[in-house]
């Protein structure tokens, strides 16, 4: 029974935990909380930061594994692909990792390549002079960490004097304390989830997405099919193939966050060398697209024979449960909403549980995917089952 590290247990890392354990591996997990969620179903683990590289290696070299992974966190990207270089075991080589890890580097890479119509890109750190790179600047402007994931510390900027306070916010969000300034891209946000196998890369697929407004820019839910116009969606899917080819990825997962204009323009504004959060893996692209997402993952980490199953496929829409700041009043019984609505509620919601304003992904309760014969009435399905949850959760007297 071959060996399967997974950096990270948190409550998304759990499903590829789940998913590997099913599948016969023998499955290992580290991450630093020892409550995580996924320590329950592993094998084995560990309580071993995830951004600590020597640490995650010594680990693997003591159960002797024979693949790598990590999913839905970009903290836990350079540790997995160390250990996978370090044991000589499928996985994205360091140096790439490295600069994927590197927003501003991405942004440079993909500019150089023509992969996209980037117009200017700057690196900030705590010695930039950023009052004089303000008066510089064309805007809008996005401003987000390097190395950050899930929205956190992402935010627009509409003139000069509003750019300091959005760059302290960014590289708060950042471990190496740095921010990447780009031009702001007017557009509707889609996502794209790929993987990379044997140096063939494979577009799963092309992503609708949802998201808060501004200034925080987090995501609310994705669906597919996209609704996009076929031409436009196979230039989307061409860009992202450019992109991995550009940025030299090898192998494993690349999620990527993308803005499509209203002419058919694509612009590529984040790249993640790991599966996708938000439900992705196990229900966004198997049902969206009957591959089954996370076996093949997992195939490819240990160096088995990946099979990209294709089975029968419908609309999918996700809704995370994104809710205002407040106090879980009462844990709704979500078997008859999910009976009710023929919908799927994934949560970690507890009662007296205090709940942040939504802002960032991290500040999700869990999610609702419904599944229809179209994106609207399997949207329309979520957002009734959300609804409800949020009625129950904090309107109780």
């Amino acid at each position: 029974m071959k060996k399967l590290l997974v950096i990270g247990a948190g409550f998304l890392q759990d499903f590829v935990i789940q998913k590997a354990v099913s599948m016969g591996y023998e499955t290992l997990t580290v991450d630093a909380d020892p409550e995580a969620i996924g320590f329950k179903h592993a094998h084995k683990h560990a309580v071993v930061n995830i951004v600590d590289e020597q640490a995650c290696l010594e680990y693997a070299r003591q159960e002797k594994i024979d693949g790598v992974v990590t999913a839905a966190t970009d903290f836990g990207v350079l540790s997995a692909s160390y250990v996978a270089q370090e044991m000589r075991l499928n996985g994205l080589k360091y140096e790439v990792a490295q600069i994927i890890k590197n927003k501003y580097k991405v942004r440079k890479c993909l500019y150089n390549s023509h992969v996209d119509d980037t117009e200017q890109a700057y690196e900030v750190n705590d010695h930039t002079d950023i009052d004089a790179l303000a008066l510089k600047l064309s805007y809008p402007v996005m401003v987000k960490p390097c190395d950050g994931s899930g929205s956190r510390g992402a935010s627009r900027v509409d003139k000069p004097e509003e750019l300091k306070a959005a760059c302290n916010y960014a590289m708060n969000g950042s471990i190496t304390h740095r921010a990447e300034i780009e031009t702001f891209i007017t557009g509707h946000e889609y996502g794209a989830e790929s993987l990379v196998v044997n140096g063939e890369i494979h577009v799963l697929g092309i992503m609708k997405k949802w998201m808060t407004n501004p200034p925080y820019y987090a995501e609310l839910g994705h669906a597919m099919p996209s609704c996009l116009p076929s031409v436009v969606e196979e230039k989307a899917k061409n860009c992202v193939k450019n992109a991995i080819s550009a940025l030299g990825v090898n192998s494993g997962s690349v999620n990527m966050d993308m803005l499509i204009t209203d002419d058919g323009k694509v612009y590529i504004v984040d790249i993640g060398a790991r599966m996708g959060g938000n439900m992705i893996g196990p229900c966004v692209i198997p049902y969206g697209t009957g591959v089954d997402y996370m076996a093949a993952m997992i195939q490819n980490a240990v160096g088995d024979p990946v099979i990209f199953t294709s089975n029968n496929h419908e609309a999918v829409a996700t809704k995370l449960l994104a809710f205002e700041e407040g106090v879980v009043g009462e844990v709704p019984d979500m078997s008859i909403i999910e009976n009710k609505y023929g919908v799927e509620i994934y949560h970690h919601m507890t009662k007296g549980m205090k709940v942040n304003q939504y802002h960032t992904n991290l500040d999700g309760c869990g999610y609702v995917v419904a599944k229809s014969d179209t994106v609207d009435d399997a949207e329309k399905k979520a957002a009734m089952a959300f609804e409800e949850i949020k009625k129950i959760a904090f309107e109780v007297s």
